[in-house]
């Protein structure tokens, strides 16, 4: 004999899971309001502060290879005007704006227009083609802006939101995850630029180069770039705190530093120095599984002049043990250009301390 079904549990239940999914706030909610998203939110926090960049520029010759997948026609005939587009955003109110270098390269004028429909005259304050970044000024004030992030706290599998103008399509958004971070310049086809690139899926293509990458509160965490060329599925931004610093110095003196000391580096481990040790017709034996390993030293460098050899292992500088790359980069910059790093390298058998005195970085020709 079945016992009658018992509703009074059941009804319970049903009451506790209708008051557990009030509790969650909207944006968790799978079936919310779909016309109200996190996206749309971010997108609302920056939009106005994103400005198109227009630029024109009067050949003369062959045209640089930067310029020639956003600024129009490379096969145009000298004494023409050559004109492209690229995308910015306002970082204050009277009227600083972050771009990129390669935006505003080589251009005879240069001018801004914002969301309201505004066109103003812009000036370039001054542009660094080692991290391409430039600043530029429009004349007026009470300008609508971005909030800066810390791209310091950017990780893996975090959204992405790109804003720009890209192929001209204005006020375009784009997005995705950041799918990496500290991505080499060298390993993405641009050995010289110096910036720890940040990954994303969010489409970036020419004309967003410029134009901010957002977080998923609508803060600006890097400055999209579209310099790398053959991607598919892949954009590259430069993280906002390294943007920062090198503006602070084109807004107060129209070039940015970059000391160095003209080396390439790579951290040893035991898969590293078996790798090394086991390459072919190679005279280089590591015996250190711990270190740098100056894999290369670059003729007339700092590093060169001071006598700092390939297969060296770099154990210490100014008496701090180093066991990343990036802690010898931050070492060349807080000592600056003609600063003094003294470094105690393992050179075979024996320790040998050199004293490195970095030069300013040396700009590559435009390909």
């Amino acid at each position: 004999m079945h016992k009658p079904f018992q509703w009074g549990w059941l009804s319970s239940a049903i009451v506790w899971i209708g008051l557990l999914w009030l509790s969650f706030p909207a944006q968790a909610a799978p079936f919310g309001n779909l016309d109200d998203n996190f996206v749309m939110n971010a997108v609302d926090r920056a939009e106005n502060a994103v400005v198109q960049v227009n630029v024109s520029r009067t050949l003369g010759g062959e045209v640089p290879t930067a310029l020639r997948p956003f600024l129009g026609n490379p096969q145009a005939a000298p004494g023409r005007v050559l004109r492209g587009l690229g995308s910015g955003f306002v970082i204050n109110k009277v009227g600083q704006i972050l771009t990129n270098a390669h935006v505003v390269d080589s251009a005879d004028t240069v001018t801004v227009t914002f969301q309201d429909g505004r066109v103003l005259e812009g000036k370039v304050l001054g542009k660094d083609p080692v991290t391409d970044v430039a600043v530029i000024k429009v004349e007026t004030d009470n300008l609508p802006t971005v909030t800066l992030g810390d791209s310091d706290q950017v990780r893996q599998g975090q959204w992405a939101i790109a804003i720009g103008n890209p192929l001209g399509l204005q006020e375009t958004v784009t997005v995705g995850v950041i799918s990496g971070t500290e991505r080499s310049s060298v390993d993405i086809g641009v050995p010289d630029k110096r910036v720890g690139f940040l990954q994303t899926d969010a489409a970036i293509n020419p004309g967003n180069s410029g134009g901010p990458l957002l977080n998923a509160q609508g803060e600006v965490i890097g400055i999209n770039t579209a310099i790398i060329q053959g991607t598919q599925g892949l954009g590259f931004a430069i993280p906002i705190n390294t943007a920062k610093t090198i503006a602070e110095q084109l807004i107060a003196t129209g070039a940015a530093t970059h000391p160095y000391i003209g080396v390439q580096l790579v951290a040893l481990d035991p898969n590293v120095k078996n790798y090394v040790n086991q390459l072919p017709n190679s005279r280089l034996k590591v015996e250190q599984d711990q270190g740098i390993l100056v894999v290369q030293v670059g003729q007339g460098t700092p590093a060169a002049k001071a006598g700092l050899r390939a297969g060296d292992v770099i154990e210490m500088i100014n008496d701090q043990p180093v066991q990343q790359v990036k802690m010898i980069q931050q070492q060349v910059d807080e000592a600056g250009i003609h600063g003094r790093l003294n470094v105690q390298v393992r050179r075979k058998d024996r320790t040998v301390a050199i004293a490195i005195s970095p030069e300013q970085m040396p700009t590559m020709e435009p390909r």
